[in-house]
């Protein structure tokens, strides 16, 4: 098959090669039969204008070779068949026209080859210089597409940015800005922003002349500079400015123009504002929040001894086994004892270890709420029920549903509030001051006294049928002196903790100390030893804990009564004294910072009654008028 197509080739190669030759003879031959035509028919010979258009026709179509064929043809025919009769000069002469045209067709030829040659190469480049412009008009128009791509992203991002960039031209001090400008300065369409007459008049006037200085600067230390102004809109809104500018110099060093840009930072000011109010506020909150905390680590301290029941001695297991048998009933307790003996973590122990437990434990000190508010503490007030009760308020029965509710110092609870608390302990029921409608209440009441309460029911300061109700269960808490067992327990586990608050290290007790802790008889019980324990840590510098020895000298106790009277007279008689004492010492007042009730430390209205009851005349200790 390859040898096949090269044999064509080839075949097509000569017959392409021989065709000019062939022309040669063929124009040759149609001049020859022409001219036998003109001569047939007698015609004038022309065989010699023939034979000239044959030569013609073959040097330009078939080349110089085949027109030389045709030359000696035409001359070879001339020869023996038309006027071979004249001489041989003639002859030489006749064929040398023919030699000569030949040699005047083969130039023509060979110029109108190299006039070919230019006209192709002239074509080819400008064909090339076409596809040039061509390819760059392509790219041209690429590259413009391009840029205008890039315009649109650019004041597209600007207006996502609320920017624009601005020129001012040196000399004429005309302006060019980005359509931005428009929308940021609230021009209108009739308004020219293309001078700086119409930035500055939408400045703010108290920050205009900052900003002109600030360009003159820049403009005089041919230098960048940004500002910082305020603009005022047609609708007399305001808007932050930051504008950044940068000078653009010729070869000289003179400015040319100012280029830059200039962004809306309204909403950066305002979140910043925002965020700083939200700061300040954070800050406000967090200083309120260590108060508190600090509030409630001095909450905490005073009551750390509550959290935790210390302790294994007799007289205290049997309390513990008290709460273990009661904790779990809803039955009311009364817990007695002295102050500082811990008849609030009794009663928290009670409440953990009951099925309220999930529920709030609320704690009211009966003794720390003045005579006229322990109403509306305890139960609630409505809105307007007395002077100042702008709002429904509810009390700690309310809060305490579902729960525990522990009435420390019960024994001060005044008459009025005594029948309330009977009500909810009888009814389980109550009203709130100024309220008609009876509210239901589901709560368990744990009590706690430092006062005999029998004595007070004798003396008729606290109702017997509210002492009966209150002491379902009594529990009775011993002072420190009775359990005297618990002592060296107590010293290790305040030293520790208070140890660890002050990040010392103290590993060891000094024994001369725990033997003056277990021989004092600690009148102010566990709160008063651990007063004093605090005090040591905070001035120990080693690793051994000790106590001053003076801290603990027992005060002179005064005489004892005389017990040969009834327990009830005898009680009365010491309450009259300190009674008369104290309107003695106030000069006849009651009330007030330095009446009787402050120095004693009770209600006005509790003390009121008393003197009613032992028939004291307050007034004899009057200062008598000058």
């Amino acid at each position: 098959m390859a040898n096949l197509s090269v044999t064509k080739w080839m075949a097509r190669r000569d017959v392409s090669r021989a065709m000019p030759y062939g022309l040669a003879i063929a124009s040759v031959t149609g001049a020859l039969v022409l001219e036998l035509i003109f001569t047939r028919f007698h015609l004038p010979r022309a065989f010699a204008a023939l034979a000239l258009s044959a030569i013609a026709i073959t040097f330009w179509y078939g080349g110089t070779k085949p027109g030389v064929v045709a030359v000696l043809l035409t001359i070879t025919i001339r020869s023996y068949m038309f006027e071979a009769e004249i001489s041989a000069v003639s002859r030489v002469l006749y064929d040398l026209v023919f030699v000569i045209f030949a040699v005047l067709m083969s130039w023509l030829k060979r110029r109108r080859n190299e006039l070919e040659e230019k006209v192709a190469e002239r074509t080819a480049e400008l064909t090339a210089a076409n596809m040039e412009l061509k390819t760059e008009i392509v790219e041209r128009k690429k590259a413009d597409e391009k840029l205008r791509r890039s315009e649109a992203y650019l004041l597209e991002g600007q207006r996502l940015v609320h920017m624009f960039s601005w020129a001012r031209d040196a000399a004429t001090g005309k302006m060019t800005a980005s359509p931005e400008v428009r929308r940021i300065f609230g021009a209108s369409p009739e308004e020219d922003v293309s001078t700086i007459e119409f930035i500055l008049s939408r400045i703010h006037p108290e920050d205009r002349a900052g900003a002109e200085r600030e360009f003159a600067e820049a403009g005089n230390a041919k230098s960048s500079y940004e500002s910082d102004y305020r603009i005022i809109l047609p609708d007399g809104s305001i808007k932050n400015i930051h504008t950044i500018g940068h000078p653009v110099l010729n070869e000289s060093g003179e400015i040319v123009e100012f280029v830059g840009t200039a962004m809306d930072v309204t909403e950066q000011r305002r979140a910043r504002a925002e965020l700083e109010t939200a700061f300040e506020e954070i800050k406000k909150l967090k200083d309120q929040l260590h108060d508190e905390n600090v509030a409630l680590r001095e909450q905490i301290d005073q009551a750390f001894m509550f959290e935790e029941i210390v302790g294994s001695s007799p007289a205290l297991q049997a309390v513990l086994s008290n709460i273990l048998k009661v904790a779990p009933t809803d039955s009311t307790v009364l817990i007695t004892g002295e102050t500082g003996t811990g008849k609030e973590l009794i009663a928290r122990a009670i409440h953990k270890r009951s099925q309220r437990s999930g529920r709030a434990f609320i704690g009211v000190n009966c003794a720390s709420i003045p005579s006229s508010l322990i109403a509306s503490e305890l139960f609630g007030h409505e809105k307007g029920a007395f002077t100042g009760a702008m709002q429904r308020h509810q009390g700690r029965f309310e809060l305490a549903h579902s729960g525990t509710i522990f009435l420390d110092e019960v024994g001060e609870l005044p008459a009025e509030t005594q029948i309330a608390l009977l009500r909810v302990l009888q009814e389980h029921q109550f009203e709130r001051v100024g309220g008609t409608r009876p509210l239901p209440t589901d709560v368990r009441v744990i009590a706690a006294t430092n006062r005999d309460l029998r004595a007070a029911i004798a003396s008729g300061t606290f109702r017997a049928d509210l002492f009966y109700r209150l002491n379902v269960f009594p529990i009775e808490v011993p002072p420190l002196r009775q359990r005297k067992e618990d002592i060296p327990m107590l010293l290790e586990y305040f030293v520790k903790r208070y140890a660890e608050k002050a990040g010392k290290q103290i590993n060891k007790i000094d024994r001369n100390t725990m033997e003056l802790c277990q021989t004092y008889p600690w009148p102010g019980n566990i709160r008063e030893l651990q007063n004093i324990i605090e005090r040591s840590v905070i001035l120990c510098s080693g690793e051994t804990f000790w106590i001053d020895e003076a801290w603990l000298t027992i005060e002179v106790q005064p005489s004892q009564p005389d017990l040969s009277a009834p327990l009830t007279e005898t009680l009365q008689n010491q309450e009259k004294e300190i009674i008369e004492a104290a309107l003695a010492a106030s000069g006849g007042r009651v009330a007030g910072p330095n009446g009787a009730a402050a120095k004693l430390g009770i209600p006005r209205s509790t003390l009121d009654s008393k003197i009613k009851q032992l028939k004291i005349r307050k007034h004899k200790y009057a200062p008598e008028p000058q």
